[in-house]
């Protein structure tokens, strides 16, 4: 009998916390629900689960900071939520590593969708990569080398440390060489549908690969392409 997918819902209102639960129980998923962010570490470090549904204006520790803690350890998937539908809490969820972002009020059938869509994306992600054991090889890009089996790229001879998101993004720079992108047609790749007026968070992912690459001595680079995108050149 297969497994259950493990899903932690942390947020503060027991309204909100009561129907995610209810559906996504409903859907087959497995669930355990936390009033706050604090009450939620231990379990997240003795058991990580599939996936986080994680609410952003929690008391004590953030959402956003919560959010942060677990990608310097974990790739896990993170929804984030919040009752507030600013620009600015997509862009920094986002670029804080989140996969995805619903403002309150949200449809329970709306979050259900989302759930199976990023987990689907992360199932897809890991069974290309394994496909009958063999090691994906691509063109080669300046001193880059993408192992896209192990989910590793090697710049200059050392690994990059990456998160999936800086990862998924390089790696697709690397599988399309010298090739320009709009920051929409990146932010569609990395997060597999349209966030309207988040292109920052492809900004921030472009920085923060620029300064790796930079700090890893590579001769590869990210080059913007004026009133367009990116490219990656070497």
């Amino acid at each position: 009998m297969e497994t259950a997918q493990r899903i932690f819902v942390i947020d503060d209102d027991e309204s909100v916390r009561t129907v995610m639960e209810r559906y996504l129980l409903r859907e087959g998923f497995s669930v355990t629900c936390f009033a706050n962010a604090d009450s939620a570490m231990p379990a997240l470090v003795e058991n990580l689960p599939d996936m986080v549904i994680l609410d952003i204006m929690l008391p004590g520790t953030s959402g956003y900071d919560l959010c942060r803690w677990l990608r310097a350890r974990t790739e896990v998937p993170i929804i984030m939520v919040s009752a507030r539908d600013e620009e600015v809490d997509r862009v920094l969820g986002l670029e804080l590593g989140s996969d995805d972002y619903l403002s309150k009020p949200f449809s329970p059938r709306e979050l259900v969708a989302r759930v199976r869509t990023v987990l689907r994306r992360l199932n897809g992600a890991r069974a290309a990569s394994v496909q009958d054991g063999a090691t994906a090889t691509y063109p080669a890009c300046a001193d880059l080398e993408l192992r896209d089996d192990e989910r590793r790229i090697i710049a200059a001879g050392s690994d990059l440390v990456l998160t999936t998101k800086e990862f998924e993004l390089l790696a697709y720079f690397i599988k399309n060489k010298s090739r320009a992108f709009t920051r929409e047609q990146l932010l569609t790749q990395v997060w597999g549908y349209d966030f309207i007026g988040d292109e920052r968070a492809i900004d921030d992912l472009v920085k923060r690969l620029r300064r790796k690459l930079t700090q890893a001595q590579s001769i590869a680079e990210i080059v913007t392409v004026w009133g367009y995108g990116y490219k990656l050149e070497g």
